[in-house]
């Protein structure tokens, strides 16, 4: 009602009163208190900009979970319920992963799988210890745009990707290489776990997994819980970076990739089961405590000199 006079300010008071049937009495104090806001009043809205600020930022991914968490992390002191009020008042929401199996897994009967060193835990002490990996692809109106990636399980960082127009052997063992050079790798140590794709079964990609003293595992045919955790990264890209776009080329949907897992989700993007940190956060975490550590050891057997 304020609004709609504030809109339309050629109304008459009495008019708009008459015709929504309210009290004079309610308008005049709704009216003061616009004018007067209160102090909660004042700081929700506030907040709200902070929390604008914070979903933007997101770019409209995150939901009141993270958003909260992410305000924590920058000491703003607030309530989750509130943080959800205030999305709800303005009309932000997190985008919520569908669950869903893209069915690229194509198996060379003649092949000879690798053991399944995983079972399902895909957990790991340190990074470069577990690694886990998939295809999936993504429509552009020239053609399908193929995405091999390799996940951390330690810190769930993508520790490397690539694109091409062909779901082939040469496509996978581009992300590994890529992998290899940029990872801490030391041999006898890493696992590489895939499914029963004729990518990860060729003569190329286990000769090199080999060389790089790199051990191959493999889950059981047919069960996307047995790579569960390179799955959950397809619905997460699938949700919050390729839903509700349309790409005309491939090199269109290779940028948004990049910007999505080298731009947000890699260095931006908290997660729960990281305490609230991205990826890269996490593995910083890691490394300075590893470092705090051996520094203690050091002094610790440091000998004493006495005079």
């Amino acid at each position: 009602m304020i609004a709609l006079l504030d809109e339309h300010p050629h109304l008459g008071v009495e008019l708009v009163l008459r015709e929504t049937g309210t009290p004079p009495s309610t308008y005049y104090r709704r009216r003061a208190r616009r004018q007067h806001p209160t102090r909660h009043e004042t700081d929700d809205a506030a907040l709200t900009e902070k929390i604008k600020e914070v979903h933007e930022q997101s770019h409209g991914v995150y939901g009141s979970p993270r958003v909260h968490a992410h305000l924590a992390r920058e000491g703003v002191r607030v309530g989750r319920k509130r943080v959800e009020r205030l999305m709800r008042e303005a009309g932000l929401a997190g985008i919520s992963p569908r669950t869903r199996r893209w069915k690229t897994t194509v198996a060379d009967p003649a092949a000879e799988f690798a053991p399944d060193l995983v079972k399902r835990d895909f957990t790991a002490k340190a990074p470069d210890r577990l690694w886990v990996t998939d295809l999936t692809v993504v429509d552009t109106a020239e053609g399908p745009l193929w995405l091999s990636a390799i996940r951390d399980a330690f810190s769930r960082r993508v520790v490397a990707w690539e694109t091409s127009a062909r779901a082939d052997a040469d496509l996978v063992l581009a992300s590994l290489e890529y992998a290899l050079a940029s990872r801490r790798v030391q041999p006898g140590q890493l696992i590489h776990h895939a499914d029963h794709g004729s990518q990860y079964t060729s003569i190329k990609l286990t000769t090199r997994l080999v060389r790089a003293g790199v051990e191959a595992s493999m889950g059981s045919v047919g069960d996307s819980y047995d790579n569960a955790l390179a799955e959950n990264l397809w619905t997460l890209l699938k949700s919050e970076c390729v839903r509700g776009r349309t790409f005309t080329t491939r090199a269109e949907a290779n940028q948004a990739l990049f910007e999505y897992i080298d731009g947000f989700y890699n260095t931006t993007r908290i997660q729960k089961r990281l305490g609230w940190l991205s990826p890269i956060e996490y593995e910083e975490k890691y490394y300075a405590e590893q470092a705090a550590t051996e520094r203690t050891n050091l002094n610790t057997n440091q000998p004493t000199l006495t005079c």
